[in-house]
């Protein structure tokens, strides 16, 4: 039989692609940085943990050349070591310091910029709570940013048993990887609680974060099934699959094509695909490939937000590719 004979055999799936989904501009960036670091000093570059939470992107970029390490102490001295998007402590930038690594800072700037927010909160005298997920690289790298003791909120719960020093004198800020949706209701307890604390403006929130879930709440309202590509350890990736359940459509989280098990889609006419912030486009279309050796595909692309934010790369970065491309002299 032909491959023309089967697909005119297979039943019709539509299937409908959130707007926006996968990479974000901080993970674009941290990608970017290592690519061009190897480009810069060639192989190896050292990365301290994860660059970004997706096996697919660690794979690749170690078969250019980087080595991922847990801690700083594993890289030899002197060598180029990157820090993650997710941030680290300063304990890791004075370790760092001390092994005379040649650093550059992929943190996001977004995830930056609440390390900022938050000491300024503390040079103010302002007690500070964190609002965001223990043991979450980010928040690991945020309470070890501040100089002052840093209260963990991840739940509502936590707020009743919370008893700051000072109740009349308190600030929050937020790990990046949650929405205004997902902190809502622990900034209202905080509130009611604690009248006077203060926080940064919801715009201040990860657009990327707040985009993809408005997308995957919108998405589930079209389909019977909603899937997922992102990685076990991606925290805004298991958000999308819970607001999708939250809508009421079965959802899964799938690492790669090879994850979906086709039972799924039984009785379903109409699919929907999206992407965690840190699942590149190839993942998406592999799931894509895969679904089409069983169903006739009709693939649309759902009406989102278009996201055109770019961050700038690291200063020592671009300054170090300046001085190798400028002409030597005698």
């Amino acid at each position: 039989m032909t491959a023309e004979a089967n697909q005119q055999e297979q039943r019709p799936l539509r299937v409908l692609l959130a707007e926006p989904r996968g990479f974000c501009a901080g993970v674009e960036r941290a990608i970017e940085i290592v690519e061009r670091a190897l480009d810069l000093y060639g192989a190896p570059v050292y990365v301290r943990h994860e660059i970004v939470h997706n096996a697919r992107v660690v794979e690749t970029l170690k078969a250019k050349g980087a080595k991922f390490v847990e801690e700083v102490n594993e890289v030899p001295e002197g060598a180029v070591a990157i820090f993650s998007a997710h941030g680290v402590a300063q304990r890791v930038e004075k370790d760092s310091e001390d092994r005379g690594l040649d650093v550059i800072d992929a943190t996001c700037p977004l995830v930056s910029k609440v390390h900022k927010e938050g000491r300024r909160y503390v040079s103010r005298g302002y007690g500070l709570v964190l609002i965001g997920h223990p043991g979450h690289p980010e928040v690991e790298g945020t309470i070890g940013q501040i100089p002052a003791p840093v209260h963990l909120i991840s739940c509502v719960e936590d707020v009743a048993t919370f008893e700051p020093e000072d109740p009349e004198k308190l600030a929050y800020v937020t790990q990046t990887t949650l929405s205004v949706d997902d902190t809502r209701d622990i900034i209202a307890a905080l509130t009611e609680r604690f009248p006077s604390i203060v926080g940064p403006d919801v715009r201040d929130i990860c657009y990327a974060t707040q985009n993809r879930q408005t997308a995957v709440r919108q998405l589930a309202s079209q389909v019977d099934l909603v899937l997922v590509v992102g990685a076990r350890n991606s925290s805004n990736s298991k958000r999308l699959v819970e607001i999708a359940a939250q809508e009421g459509v079965p959802s899964y989280l799938v690492e790669d094509a090879k994850a979906v098990d086709m039972s799924w889609l039984e009785g379903v006419s109409a699919v929907g695909i999206t992407a965690g912030a840190s699942a590149p486009e190839e993942l998406v279309r592999e799931l894509l490939n895969r679904l089409g050796t069983a169903y006739k595909i009709e693939e649309n692309l759902m009406t989102g937000v278009q996201e055109n934010v770019q961050f700038k790369l690291p200063e020592n970065l671009l300054n170090a590719e300046n001085q190798n491309r400028a002409p030597q002299t005698a």
